[in-house]
């Protein structure tokens, strides 16, 4: 779940992190009032996304009447799809210097990543690109945490114009903020030197969907994701699907055995067109899932994993050939079925669709990714 700017900095003000004095409006009015309470001003556009200066959503404000035509300016745009609806009044600072610092959780450690630069006020793929050695990257473990002398080590040799051991002090905040609040992405760009000191001026928060339940009092300041036409109708349906930019359909049981179909078809150099998984439900909803999966427009070849457990495979296959009956698609699909009852899957395959399965998750993957290759000539 993400979070905008004026709910996530709550977070770093708990955790000791310094943030400007701000104020939410949702009319101009109200933005004008924040002047009167904050003084000097920038009022920036809430939307769970970046490069709002770019667009047009970050404005200063020296009088409340500037406050209010900033408000009114901002107040309904579009940016990258999201249509602001509320705005964050917030103290100006006097910025020396721009820092960037975030923890995340990195894909390459399986864990948590804290990162620094001294290159702040950009996007860190952009202060990468200008010096490959400006991002700094500390992989922790959890087990052992993160202190401010870890910080330090990380900043050794930086010229941070004194303030080493400060902002190794906010790098540990900031890890623990990460670690209370469950968070994928905990992100201040900039962490500026100001006038009055280190301030986070902007903060960028990514809660883990799962532990939304234990949050639910915060949950209810973010931002829920934007679904598609078909993530909603699988929603309705009751069905776990995601709408991914590739060709090839992806229908599998169970969350892990979908995410490795996905891995494996990305390894072979294909795309994946979709996340849906039915799982023992595949009897009942197997023609919602399959139609969902062939009306992503651009999909040129199917891949069905099918690994029978709690759920048995010629339960899973009756459904799925219910569906295929109905549909009648003509579409190249390619099976994968092992497991508890996988002989009896196997016969009603050959059966009603005269198909055989390929040997194994691998073979099918390959298939598809080859048919949807084959598709695009």
């Amino acid at each position: 779940m993400n979070f905008e700017e004026y709910a996530g900095k709550p977070l770093l003000k708990a955790a000791g992190i310094a943030v400007p004095d701000g104020k939410l409006a949702t009319m101009s009015d109200e933005a004008a009032d924040a002047f009167d309470a904050i003084g000097p001003c920038v009022v920036k556009a809430q939307v769970p996304t970046g490069k709002r200066g770019k667009a047009g959503g970050i404005k200063i404000a020296d009088s409340a009447d500037e406050a209010r035509a900033a408000a009114e300016a901002i107040l309904g745009m579009d940016i990258a799809g999201h249509t602001v609806a509320s705005v964050l009044v917030e103290g100006r600072s006097e910025i020396r210097r721009e820092y960037y610092a975030a923890v995340m959780n990195s894909p390459e450690t399986k864990g948590p990543m804290v990162l620094f630069s001294a290159l702040g006020g950009m996007d860190i793929e952009e202060a990468a690109a200008q010096d490959a050695d400006a991002v700094r990257r500390h992989p922790v473990d959890v087990r052992d945490g993160f202190s401010a002398a870890d910080g330090e080590r990380m900043l050794d040799g930086l010229d941070l114009d004194g303030a080493q051991v400060e902002i190794a002090g906010i790098l540990a905040k900031l890890y623990t903020a990460y670690r209370e609040n469950d968070a994928e992405l905990l992100e201040i760009n900039p962490l500026a030197m100001t006038h009055k000191g280190l301030m986070a001026l902007d903060c960028k928060f990514v809660m883990d969907d799962s532990a939304i339940k234990r949050h639910q009092e915060l949950a209810a300041t973010g931002t829920p994701e934007r679904l598609t036409g078909l993530e909603l109708r699988g929603e309705g349906a009751g069905i776990k699907y995601i709408e991914l930019d590739g060709d090839v359909g992806v229908l599998a049981n169970g969350a892990g055995l979908t995410m490795t179909t996905m891995d494996v078809v990305r390894h072979h150099g294909g795309r994946p067109a979709n996340f849906c998984e039915i799982g023992g439900a595949a009897y009942t909803k197997a023609q919602a899932a399959l139609e969902m999966v062939l009306d992503k427009p651009g999909v040129k070849s199917l891949v069905v994993n099918f690994c029978g457990a709690f759920a048995r495979c010629e339960v899973m296959m009756e459904g799925l050939l219910n569906a295929w009956d109905e549909i009648k698609p003509d579409i190249p699909v390619f099976f994968s079925i092992a497991g508890t009852g996988d002989e009896e899957a196997i016969a009603m395959l050959k059966d009603r669709l005269g198909i055989d399965p390929l040997p194994d998750m691998d073979a099918a993957c390959k298939a598809a990714v080859d048919a949807a290759r084959e598709g695009s000539k």
